[in-house]
């Protein structure tokens, strides 16, 4: 998924760290696919209001296809003038219920009308299964040439149609360690890799940590490590 964050706490510009990146983040900003791990300097007390958004629906919604967000954070202004009317709009609101109201009727108002083959494609981008599938049957099964598909694949996530579906055995396998008492052998089986090396290898390539490390520490929010928690 595709989040777009709004961010009313009263502190200092939040700083996120990605390799060899850094940004301020502001009031709202946007971020699509992260193959690379993010690391958050939080404030003691934090106050956000944040939205996923399907990936197909992100250049619909705002012009510019999802995937160039992948890995970057980008200031929401920058991308849609009305941004930062909208976030006043939400800081004014007492409750959460009250925000949910408010930005329904303005996404509504850009809302696509939905083509069954985009749907699939969303349906397989934001699902924890499929991750098993050769690049032919994907393609075959969302209706596309191999080509045609590793084009949409890209402007949607910044991968190409390989790539999406090893990240998806990762993401398969962060879902199994965090809902299954499974061994990790039994993940990498289940997850469709190779062998355990390759388990591994991909894992540490897209967290920076081993399977078993990120086993130890993982957080109660899938995909999410904690450190100094208060």
């Amino acid at each position: 998924m595709v989040e777009i964050i709004f961010n009313f706490s009263d502190s200092p510009p939040i700083s996120a760290h990605l390799p060899g990146k850094k940004y301020c983040l502001g009031n709202c900003f946007i971020n699509g696919f992260n193959t690379v791990p993010v690391r958050l300097e939080l404030p003691k007390q934090q106050k956000f209001f944040g939205v996923r958004i399907q990936p197909l629906a992100v250049k619909k919604i705002f012009g510019v296809a999802s995937g160039e967000f992948t890995n970057i954070v980008v200031d929401l202004t920058l991308v849609d003038s009305g941004a930062n009317s909208l976030w006043h709009q939400l800081a004014e609101q007492p409750d959460f219920d009250n925000r949910v109201s408010v930005f329904s009727n303005w996404i509504q108002k850009k809302f696509p009308v939905w083509q069954p083959q985009d749907e699939m494609v969303n349906q397989f981008l934001s699902g924890v299964d499929q991750h098993d599938l050769s690049v032919k049957d994907l393609a075959y099964s969302l209706c596309y040439s191999p080509r045609h598909l590793s084009r949409k694949m890209f402007e949607a996530t910044g991968m190409n149609t390989e790539e999406i579906l090893l990240y998806k055995k990762y993401l398969h396998a962060v879902h199994l360690i965090h809902h299954t008492d499974l061994s990790l052998t039994n993940i990498a089986y289940q997850s469709n890799f190779s062998d355990q090396s390759h388990f591994i290898r991909s894992f540490k390539n897209y967290s920076q940590m081993t399977p078993g490390e990120y086993k130890k520490t993982k957080g109660f929010v899938k995909g999410h490590v904690f450190e100094n928690v208060r």
